[in-house]
């Protein structure tokens, strides 16, 4: 009986450990809401190219214009924004059925983490836009998100770093192969973030 109280007392220590030090209350359903809502966006660029006389799966390396790229650019934040907002909304609901805060000392750290890689991938990518280096922004995308969940790890879900390890992979691969950066984005920020919300909401519901 003792032994058994013992490990209770244990696991009890243990759980409140990890409440104090790991933001644990993110939402499998925002990246699935976040996955989506890229998806949805991938396909109106792609719309907004054939609207331009651009084939995007005929393998020819087209050139954009500047208006569509300032296009792209607005559409991109709008994902962006939405995701964001839907994650927040999704992962507060979470913490208040769990009773925890959401603002908190561990989570200012997680986004002070997070933030850096991913403000320094965003200044990266403004200078490619500004040197016209369009190709090459969606690669440094996926690398720079990627590297910013694998630093988020140590204040969240250990399992978010296998999110960020696919996403840093993906964005490397696609530098060897430039010009499909619509398809490697759609598959880093769309079905990519669309399973792992899945297996989260299934694994800590």
């Amino acid at each position: 009986m003792d032994s058994k109280n013992y490990h209770e007392d244990l696991s009890h220590i243990r759980s409140m450990m990890e409440r104090s030090s790991r933001f644990i209350s993110l939402s499998g359903l925002s990246g699935v809401v976040a996955g989506l809502t890229a998806v949805i966006g991938a396909v109106y660029v792609y719309f907004a190219f054939k609207r331009e006389g651009i084939d995007y799966f005929d393998g020819d390396r087209n050139i954009f214009g500047i208006y569509l790229v300032k296009e792209l650019l607005i559409i991109g934040i709008l994902i962006l924004v939405f995701a964001v907002l839907s994650g927040y909304i999704f992962t507060a609901n979470k913490s208040k059925r769990k009773g925890l805060k959401i603002w908190d000392a561990t989570t200012r750290r997680l986004l002070i983490t997070f933030a850096v890689p991913l403000v320094a991938g965003g200044i990266f990518c403004l200078a490619l836009l500004y040197h016209h280096l369009f190709v090459f922004i969606a690669p440094a995308t996926l690398i720079f998100y990627g590297l910013a969940l694998v630093s988020a790890e140590r204040y969240t879900l250990t399992d978010i770093k296998y999110l960020g390890y696919c996403q840093i992979v993906l964005g490397l691969i696609s530098l060897f192969i430039l010009g499909w950066g619509l398809l490697f984005w759609t598959i880093g920020f769309g079905i990519l973030h669309i399973v792992y919300g899945l297996i989260m909401h299934k694994k800590y519901k």
